[in-house]
């Protein structure tokens, strides 16, 4: 009797184990986009009131479990019915990451000022309520969280079918990634947009002397620079994350450029790169469908 209840502990002993090990090479996979969501909730989390950041961003996180609870059983059961659709899906979750991440650059490097009619729209837009703007801020946050939600579970079952563990394992492990990847970027992003008031208390009370005071000016100087580096960051791992899927998941990508495969640098170049291609095409789709679509409406 207590031989077998020490073998089921072993047997269980076995299992996290096993969770573990693989859990950690799926969230080091998804850690690029991981980096993007991070980059996206941190600059959607600021701009409110002191008093609005963290009822933001827990309506943010609670937007982003249920996206993860409505994800995992639906790609579970995407998986059992036609599995080869989980590929077809992770492509156009990359054309989708990588329209992203080359509209960014576009709109950067082509950026103009507004006159006329935009700026006409614009005040409209401004004459919007806090609650209103808060609330568009939330939807677009937690839009945004579903597709990369989409691209994280996916790419965490790829890790456990790749290595065909069994079917409790692929629940645990993909669960425990999406949960990890909830709680981990808005718990940072907590801390990010928390940063100008912690430096306003070093601040008050060091009564803006010594070496806390120093480090408060630091912290509130801090905090627009982390959102921009936080916003190129997230570009570059979005075309970086849409590449590697494009590399790895489209057989005639896989084999381009062989040689390159075997130096880290050149892998990562290699994936930019396409990363850039589907993202140049994608945008030239979008922008030949919206052409269409206006000729359509005029008519």
């Amino acid at each position: 009797m207590a031989s077998g209840f020490f073998a089921i502990l072993d047997d269980i002993a076995a299992l996290m184990d096993d969770v573990a090990v693989t859990s950690k090479i799926a969230t080091q996979r998804t850690a690029g986009i991981l980096g993007d969501d991070l980059a996206v909730n941190a600059e959607k989390a600021t701009g409110f009131l002191s008093s609005r950041e963290i009822p933001v961003l827990w309506a943010i996180t609670k937007g982003s479990f249920i996206n993860k609870l409505i994800i995992l059983p639906v790609v579970f059961l995407l998986n059992w019915l036609y599995a080869p659709a989980i590929n077809y899906v992770l492509i156009l979750g990359g054309l989708y990451l990588a329209f992203e991440g080359v509209e960014k650059i576009i709109e950067f490097l082509f950026h103009r000022d507004k006159t006329g009619h935009e700026v006409v729209e614009e005040i409209v837009e401004d004459e919007k309520s806090d609650e209103d703007i808060e609330k568009s801020k939330i939807k677009s946050a937690i839009t945004t969280d579903f597709i990369l939600s989409v691209e994280i579970v996916i790419i965490a079952l790829g890790t456990v079918l790749e290595e065909s563990h069994p079917f409790i394992t692929q629940i645990l492990v993909t669960s425990l990634v999406a949960f990890i990847a909830t709680v981990g970027v808005y718990g940072i992003v907590a801390l990010i947009v928390r940063m100008d008031d912690a430096g306003f208390k070093l601040i008050k009370k060091s009564n803006d002397k010594g070496f806390f005071g120093k480090l408060g000016h630091f912290l509130v100087k801090a905090l627009p620079v982390v959102i921009k580096a936080l916003g190129v960051i997230g570009t570059i791992a979005l075309i970086m994350v849409a590449g590697g899927i494009f590399a790895h998941r489209i057989e005639f990508l896989h084999h381009v450029l062989p040689s390159w495969s075997s130096n880290e640098m050149l892998t990562i170049l290699k994936e930019i790169i396409l990363g850039l291609i589907g993202g140049l095409f994608a945008v030239a789709l979008f922008t030949m469908g919206k052409g269409v679509v206006s000729l359509v409406k005029k008519k």
